[in-house]
């Protein structure tokens, strides 16, 4: 009888406490809310339905959004503590790993490819080459570390990031338009930090401006739709001035002398001492181009013609441009480049980097993605690593690195 009537307390009691608990809940999740978020979300409201945005989609958009994510503010403030080399960006992107995957995606997309090549008149291995660069031909866009809501990203830089308040606001309403038109839901309306969205990263103003329906089922589907993704990455190109049937530079060798800067005809070029490292001829020497040496004259060094500058519109950098060509030829089947990046140690390949970020994530010194990308997050593991071991603190992820991260 006690035996029972202590049970029943017992009862009662884990009863009352989950009772308790469950009227707890809004009080806590109320607790969690940001009370300016939801002012400034009001505001935005009306601003956004003066710009044609419905309630309901407004409303659809929002629902479970009721403050800023700290992880975007966090992206959107970190600053690199250095410029990457050189030889670290072009690792980082032309790898073994992407020509592969490049050459297995265009066998296996050869008839979507040839009908996008026909419409917008973008060589295909361009677009294999971006498709790689922005998502790792999509692997990217399941990692929920990388990919969010664009809804709340671009609503956080709107509301609580001064730098890019206009940036933000103005992503917001197009991304409101985006999933107002129904081309995508708003469960999968997900991107970077910065709104970049789908297989290409397209912003959702230039999504506006150039998505496609290439698959014809009647949505611009950059998520789910590679063909309607690659397509709009080359009526991006085209609609910049992409030249058909052109390439986007060569890598030459050029003489000891000085050289002038700035654009001159591909002949002028030769009468400087300028050739193509393979001895091939110049099959337009009236074409006006560019010379760049992005490692110094140590490395590769390139003449850059009109496409080259169209890819920069996709994102504005030479380095991007130049790794985007570089890797689209390999895919195409070209060699690699004759002259190697200058840097100061062993390099390793794709698989052999995703061995070392391993072996550094199960000895505690690295806790970043396992992606066989040396970054920054990866340098600063091998530099703890280094200084465990007691041996001079460089941070590059070298043969060397490796095999002492072996012996171990």
């Amino acid at each position: 009888m006690v035996q029972s009537t202590t049970a029943s307390v017992r009862r009662f009691g884990f009863i009352s406490f989950l009772f308790s608990a469950l009227l707890m809940l809004p009080l806590l999740a109320s607790a969690a809310a940001d009370p300016g978020f939801e002012k400034w979300k009001q505001e935005f409201r009306k601003q956004a339905l003066a710009e044609g945005i419905t309630a309901e989609t407004f409303d659809r958009a929002f629902k479970g959004i009721d403050s800023p994510d700290q992880w975007v503010l966090d992206k959107a403030s970190f600053q690199p503590e250095f410029k990457a080399p050189a030889w670290q960006y072009f690792d980082n992107r032309i790898t073994k790993f992407a020509v592969k995957r490049g050459r297995e995606k265009k066998q296996e997309l050869q008839p979507w490819l040839e009908k996008i090549e026909k419409k917008f008149g973008v060589n295909p291995n361009i677009l294999l080459a971006i498709w790689s660069m922005e998502s790792s031909f999509g692997a990217i866009l399941d990692n929920q570390n990388v990919m969010r809501s664009v809804v709340r990203s671009l609503a956080t830089l709107a509301y609580a990031d001064p730098k890019r308040k206009k940036f933000g606001t103005n992503q917001l309403l197009a991304a409101l338009k985006i999933l107002q038109s129904g081309d995508i839901d708003e469960s999968h309306l997900t991107g970077s930090w910065a709104g970049a969205m789908g297989h290409t990263q397209f912003i959702p103003t230039s999504y506006q401006a150039y998505a496609v329906d290439m698959d014809g089922d009647g949505k611009r589907d950059i998520w789910n739709s590679v063909p309607d993704a690659l397509a709009t990455a080359a009526s991006l190109l085209s609609k910049n001035g992409w030249r058909s049937g052109e390439t986007w530079g060569y890598e030459v060798t050029i003489p000891e002398r000085k050289l002038p800067a700035g654009k001159l005809t591909i002949a002028e070029w030769e009468k400087l001492g300028v050739k193509r490292v393979r001895g091939q001829a110049f099959p337009r020497p009236d074409d006006v181009a560019e010379l760049k040496v992005p490692a110094g004259r140590g490395g590769p060094a390139f003449l850059v013609l009109k496409n080259f500058f169209v890819i920069k519109r996709y994102n504005n950098s030479d380095r991007y441009a130049l790794a985007v060509g570089i890797l689209a030829d390999q895919i195409g089947g070209a060699e690699p480049l004759t002259r190697d990046w200058k840097r100061p140690f062993t390099k390793l390949d794709h698989d052999e980097v995703v061995e070392l970020q391993t072996k550094l994530k199960e000895k505690g010194f690295y806790d970043g993605e396992v992606d066989g990308k040396a970054g920054g997050e990866t340098r600063k593991a091998i530099l703890k690593f280094e200084e465990s071991a007691g041996v001079e603190l460089q941070g590059f992820p070298s043969k060397e690195v490796l095999e002492l991260l072996r012996k171990k």
